[in-house]
């Protein structure tokens, strides 16, 4: 008896399992988004029940019958690629998204450990902002975001990685450089650097609301290292959350960084994904990893 599926079109179907819509699957796999949609047509006849619902904001979701079979051809899958490179283990590819505060302080160091763990992955990179990242998670374009988990959209999974404390940074000789922390009210009468960037203001902005004075912001900027630069030559007080153990502004200018106490807005560097049943086993691996990976970090 002929086998009435290709590997093709599995392929097809694992796409769309793991990006949640035909044309993000199209996207991933260079083609077109009808051929995409005909696979899917062409195997739910031969199976004789349905794979994907589609839901209207959220793209395909897998029957419950579509995610055993899924997972049936997930290993299908591995097995034929195993015994086609000659019983080696094939390349694992993940797509990575970093937020762009968070990017360099742990995104590069965190790929490279967990590429040294797993030789045959490979991990792309890719910044942007908190808005953008979870347009890319909705559309398919990234497996993972490493985010900031306040301003999360509905739909998506969280996974806590690390709490985080705001703190305030001061020049040299600020009133506050010697303590030990501060209260949120206590930063009403200095001008305020903020990240211009979307949820970061606001949260920070959070921070700072008092009804007896309101905030005077000098400056805003996308750059975390402009922000330390303008603190150390006094432009105002900036307001960060990313851990940068580093005293020193890129010119040379020292400034002091103060824990702020006594707000009400905890929060946690976390990964987030598509809410979606099943995982690639490479996504899996990243995330137990990344779990790892912040615990270490003191």
């Amino acid at each position: 008896m002929p086998i009435p599926v290709n590997f093709r079109q599995i392929e097809f179907l694992l796409a769309v399992a793991e990006t949640g819509s035909t044309a993000a699957a199209s996207r991933v796999l260079n083609v077109s988004q009808p051929s995409v949609s005909l696979a899917i047509t062409r195997c739910e006849e031969i199976f004789g029940q349905k794979l994907f619902v589609r839901i209207a904001g959220r793209g395909m979701a897998l029957t419950p019958f579509g995610q055993r079979k899924i997972a049936q051809l997930r290993a299908l899958e591995k097995q034929a690629r195993a015994v086609l490179v000659g019983g080696e283990e094939a390349i694992e590819f993940l797509e990575l998204g970093v937020f762009s505060t968070l990017g360099p302080r742990y995104g590069p160091q965190l790929v490279r450990k967990f590429k040294d763990a797993h030789p045959n992955t490979e991990v792309r990179i890719r910044e942007g902002d908190l808005q953008t990242l979870f347009e890319w998670l909705a559309e398919g374009r990234i497996d993972l975001a490493l985010v900031y988990d306040f301003g999360v959209p509905s739909g998506f999974a969280i996974t806590p990685l690390k709490r985080i404390a705001p703190y305030a940074l001061v020049p040299q000789g600020h009133r506050l450089s010697k303590r030990t922390n501060v209260r949120p009210d206590e930063l009403a009468q200095d001008l305020i650097i903020l990240m211009d960037l979307p949820h970061s203001r606001g949260y920070f902005l959070s921070l700072l609301q008092n009804d007896e004075r309101p905030t005077q912001i000098s400056y805003e900027t996308g750059s975390i290292e402009m922000l330390r630069s303008m603190v150390a030559n006094g432009f105002g007080v900036g307001l960060l959350a990313t851990d940068i153990p580093n005293d020193m502004s890129y010119d040379g200018t020292p400034i002091s960084r103060v824990p702020i106490v006594g707000h009400s807005a905890p929060h946690q560097i976390a990964l987030a994904e598509r809410g979606t049943p099943l995982k690639r086993p490479v996504v899996q691996d990243f995330i137990a990893f990344s779990e790892t990976y912040f615990r270490a970090i003191k």
